[in-house]
Formats: C-alpha cells, structure tokens, sequence
C-alpha cells in the first residue's frame, strides 16, 4: 500500500539563498528542513509528500521548496503561491511550474462577493484569471478558503469542471479573527458547530474533480489526540465523497511535537475505524497518487 502525506510545509532559515517571510509560527532562524522530514517518513514508511509553500508568494521566496523537490524528486511534488496582487498571474504560474515539481497553487481568497445573496458572475471574480489558467495548463488549485469566501466555492468549480480542486484541513473554512497559536506553536482555529464548510462540502461532493484533505484536526478540535469529536465530521466526507476523494495528510511540521508524527500516520484508524482495507489504502495515499498524479516511485 502507498503511502502519501498529501499537505506538509518545510522552510529554511531566512537567508540570501533562501529568502522568505518571517512569521509568529516560522521565525527568521526557525527552520523545518526536508531532511527532517524525510526522517519521520523513513520512520513510519511514507513513500512520498506534497509540500506547500509557506513564508511568500514571489517567485524568489520559492526557493527552498523547489531546492527539496529538485533534491529529491521522487519524493516530492510543490504546492505554490500567487501574490494577491500580482499583475501577471499566468506568468507567474508558468514561471514556477516551469522549473518543475510544483503542479498546483494554493489560494485562501476567491475574490468575489461576499454577501450570498449578490448577482454572481465568475468572469468578475479577482481569482478568475487563476482559475482560467489552471484550467488551460492542468494546475491544481489547493484551497483553504475564508469562511466568507466558502459560498463561492460551488460556483467556480462548476465553472471549471477540468480543474482537480483539493479542499485543505477537512474543508473548513476559518472565519476571520478566529486565528492563534497553542502552546506548542499549533495553528488554532475557533469554529461554530456549525460551519460554512459544511454546507459547502455537502455541494460540492458531487463534483468529480473536488477532493478533500484529512489534515489539520488538531486546529478545529476541542478534544486531545485522536480529536474524537470529528469523527462524525470524517464519516460525513466518506460518506459524501468516497475514500476516492479523500486524502490523509499530517501538516507537519506543526504536528512533530504533538502529538507527533508517528501518532499522526493512525489518525485514519482512530477516527474510521470500520472502513475497509481498500478505502484505507486508498486514503492513505492511493487516492493522492492518482488525483494528484504523483510519479510511481522506482524500487
């Protein structure tokens, strides 16, 4: 059984060969290398990853993430970033898409209105071009949308029925002001029982070329580790989306610490505990190996 870490993040220090942003979560001298990470993947046998882009969106601010693709290319495919206020995003796709590896770009914005009840017209959209684009180039569009955004999710997809879209952290979107960091420097995120994501999860499933990632439980959930209390939330997206639009993934590194990365390999388990061999395997990487058209690893 393959198995794939389908959404994690490594960073360098900020340098001149490997510029980036500083934030609360990834300092200047703070650094989560890919060679740590290869470790917990040698440690728990997981074939290979999908990195996200975190720390910029420029062209330069890439470099440590197609350094560890092109280091190790039979590991690893990129997610990367557009800058909300780039001119040209079709260039700036290609550019990055061109140096190989990275196959996607993640957006947190759909640009369109936010009130539910407004006319819609996709064409007006501020994300449209991007959207456009990865439809003529075969991008993916890896979203982690704002809950004020979450609406206007359904009306791109069908839109673009030949963009594979991965929905991040179960497809909840978080509302605004509803971020902080725990003590173990973990991403938290405040949500209503009832979320937006929900409704548009529920929408979205019968879309073939939507998917949804299995990650990020330790930022929604009010229990500790194995966060039983999205369990009903899990066997929702199973049912709606089959295990061949599910994919696990960790979102190391804010995981190593807690509940570690071993701990985060049985989270399927503990949260679906009835599926079957196949859907398991199929979540646990077979189903990011054929969305997300991963290279078969040589032996």
């Amino acid at each position: 059984m393959v198995r794939i870490d389908a959404h994690l993040h490594v960073f360098a220090q900020q340098s001149d060969e490997f510029p980036r942003e500083a934030t609360e979560m990834a300092p200047a001298d703070r650094e989560e290398t890919a060679e740590k990470f290869i470790e917990h993947m040698e440690t728990n046998a997981i074939d290979q990853a999908m990195l996200v882009q975190i720390g910029g969106a420029e062209i330069a601010e890439h470099a440590y993430l197609q350094h560890c693709i092109d280091t190790y290319p039979d590991r690893f495919l990129g997610i990367g970033l557009v800058p909300g206020d780039c001119a040209e995003p079709e260039a700036h796709m290609d550019a990055l898409v061109d140096q190989g590896g990275i196959v996607g770009f993640r957006l947190g914005s759909l640009g369109g209105p936010r009130d539910p009840f407004a006319p819609i017209d996709v064409r007006t959209f501020e994300s449209y071009r991007l959207w456009q684009h990865a439809a003529e180039r075969d991008y993916v569009l890896w979203l982690y949308l704002q809950a004020a955004d979450a609406h206007l999710a359904a009306y791109l997809v069908d839109a673009f029925p030949q963009v594979r879209v991965v929905f991040n952290h179960l497809g909840i979107c978080p509302g605004q002001g509803k971020f902080s960091v725990d003590k173990w420097g973990r991403p938290q995120v405040e949500t209503p029982s009832y979320n937006p994501a929900f409704h548009t999860c529920w929408r979205l499933s019968r879309y073939e070329n939507v998917a949804v990632l299995l990650s990020g439980q330790y930022a929604f959930s009010k229990e500790p580790f194995p966060y039983r209390d999205l369990a009903g939330w899990h066997g929702t997206l199973l049912r709606d989306f089959g295990a061949g639009r599910l994919m696990w993934a960790t979102d190391a590194p804010w995981i190593y610490e807690e509940p570690g990365y071993g701990a985060y390999t049985t989270i399927i388990d503990e949260l679906l505990p009835d599926i079957s061999e196949q859907e398991r395997g199929e979540i646990m990487g077979g189903t990011a190996r054929a969305f997300l058209r991963f290279p078969r690893k040589e032996d």
